[in-house]
């Protein structure tokens, strides 16, 4: 089994045993922990995962950014990126000092996620602070437009 955390610092650690199929591996990949020192990210998060982070309140040293998409959106291809960039910066904070973490939900595989928090259209991100939807932003935006959206959460 193969199981990685995801720090700011954009290391992986992997530790691995032998006997068990890729596949199954890549199952474990989402088994990520919370962690108050540094952003984490949860791609391809399922419902359970999108409300244990997301709809958090008692964390509330972090603001959390779901970024809604799907593999056959191209706007979602160019944004993606750029929010894992930003996310993993450690000097990239909201306009309040809170860190960030990400969440990432294929809204074809989450369609009753993206349906309970309105998505109609792609990409969208929404952003919480203390288990709670607070802003967000529809289509593809530059590197200086997240920066914006952030700085002002």
């Amino acid at each position: 089994m193969i199981s990685a955390i995801f720090k700011a610092s954009t290391r992986l650690r992997f530790a691995s045993t032998v006997g068990h199929s890729f596949r199954s591996a890549a199952v474990s990949l989402r088994q990520f922990h919370g962690s108050l020192k540094c952003q984490e990210h949860y791609l391809n998060a399922d419902e359970k995962t999108f409300e244990k982070v997301a709809l958090n309140p008692s964390v509330s040293d972090k603001a959390v950014l779901v970024d809604f998409y799907a593999e056959w959106c191209n706007p979602c291809k160019m944004i993606s990126p750029l929010l894992e960039k930003l996310t993993s910066d450690e000097t990239v904070k909201t306009g309040g000092g809170r860190s960030l973490d990400l969440v990432t939900v294929d809204t074809d595989s989450e369609f009753d996620l993206a349906v309970k928090y309105q998505v109609r259209a792609l990409p969208t991100v929404i952003a919480f602070k203390d288990g709670q939807k607070v802003d967000q932003f529809v289509g593809a935006l530059n590197e200086n437009g997240i920066r914006q959206f952030i700085a002002k959460l």
